[in-house]
């Protein structure tokens, strides 16, 4: 059975930085039930508390934290990109262990956005670009997804025959 790695806050965990959830999503609840969830908050992951400081990606680009050009930083400016990449290890290695090849992660977060990011400004101002996580995943090959694009995901899901 194909496994997907979801974001544990789309599964209703209150993992966020705020102590809060995104979810739970109807359809991955449905999945889980399946067997097919792998569940995973790489912040938790590498080692950042619940709730914690808001981090952002100055540029927004969680490639650039891969290649350690940018730092992720938090609203009062300490560096926790380790905990990041940590974290992005976390779920390439369960990608890795589970033959995953489709992910749905939480959009715009600086470890799992796959279509933008926030600036790291801290003033809500989004730019084209992805989160660490996302940004490592989809390197190894991993199709990456938000909750916003669950149908796009399904159908990947079923085109890789599952």
């Amino acid at each position: 059975m194909e496994k997907i790695l979801v974001s544990r806050c789309l599964l209703g965990h209150a993992v966020r930085y705020d102590g809060g959830a995104h979810g739970p999503v109807d359809l991955l609840l449905r999945w889980q039930a399946e067997g097919r969830v792998v569940a995973l908050c790489p912040e938790v992951a590498g080692g950042l508390p619940t709730p914690r400081p808001p981090a952002e990606i100055p540029g927004g680009q969680g490639a650039a934290v891969l290649e350690r050009r940018v730092p992720v930083r938090t609203i009062e400016g300490a560096d926790v990109s380790e905990a990041f990449l940590r974290g992005a290890a976390a779920a390439l290695a369960l990608v890795r262990a589970h033959g995953i090849r489709i992910a749905v992660l939480k959009a715009r977060s600086p470890s799992c956005g796959n279509r933008e990011n926030y600036d790291g400004s801290f003033s809500g101002r989004r730019v084209a670009g992805e989160g660490v996580t996302a940004a490592l995943l989809r390197r190894e090959g991993v199709q990456v997804f938000n909750e916003d694009e669950l149908d796009e995901a399904a159908r990947a899901l079923q085109a890789l025959g599952a």
